[in-house]
Order: C-alpha cells, then structure tokens, then sequence
C-alpha cells in the first residue's frame, strides 16, 4: 500500500553531515529545484533513503538521471520530498502512473496553449 507524500523539505548538505529523512524500505522519491519547482529527479527506490543519499554522492547524478551535462545543482537548491510503499513492484506501478498523469497533464495543456493562441 503506498503512503502519503513526505511534506517538502530542504535537500540535505552532506558536508555539514546532514541526512534526508526518508523511508529506508521501498517507495518514490521526487527531487525539484527550490526556486524554480522544476523537477529533477523522480523514481521508484527499494530503499528511499539509499537512493537519495547516492544522488548526491556522484558528482553527475543529477544530470545522468535526465541525459543533461555533468552540472550539479547545491543542495541547498534543491528540496524533496518522499513516499513509502509495501514493495518496490508497487512504488514502480506509482511512478508509472504518475508518469502518465503528468503527461496527459502537460498534453491538455500545450492544446490548450495551441487553442487560446489561435483566437
């Protein structure tokens, strides 16, 4: 059963020995930029707190996630925001709906542009 989302929270700087509070079992993570809200990172994980701690440890995580530049964003930039399931299968099937829903979101939206741009 998946749970609720986390509330946003700052992204933590490891160099200040700061940890992310997250599910240390299976779940979603989802990773924006603070200022902006664009996304950065989303995806499935069979341990949350693993996976966003391993982000962060790879000077190019943030950009081999989405096939951009090896630039990395500060943490302090950056805020997440987590969600526990049962099993990984499950966090998975999430992560594809939710996929699905921002697609169509983003489809409604550029015919809508397309439709009030042509008036």
């Amino acid at each position: 059963m998946i749970g609720n989302w986390s509330n946003w929270k700052r992204f933590p700087e490891a160099e200040r020995g700061e940890h992310a509070e997250a599910p240390i079992g299976p779940g979603i993570y989802e990773v924006r930029n603070a200022a902006a809200g664009d996304l950065v990172a989303f995806d499935a994980a069979g341990n949350v707190a693993h996976a966003l701690a391993a982000l962060r440890k790879q000077p190019s995580g943030w950009a081999r996630l989405f096939g951009g530049a090896s630039k990395t964003q500060p943490g302090g930039e950056l805020e997440y925001r987590t969600c526990a399931a049962s099993s990984l299968a499950e966090a998975r099937l999430m992560v594809q709906a939710l996929n699905g829903r921002r697609q169509t979101y983003w489809r409604r939206s550029a015919t809508q542009a397309n439709f009030a741009g042509s008036i």
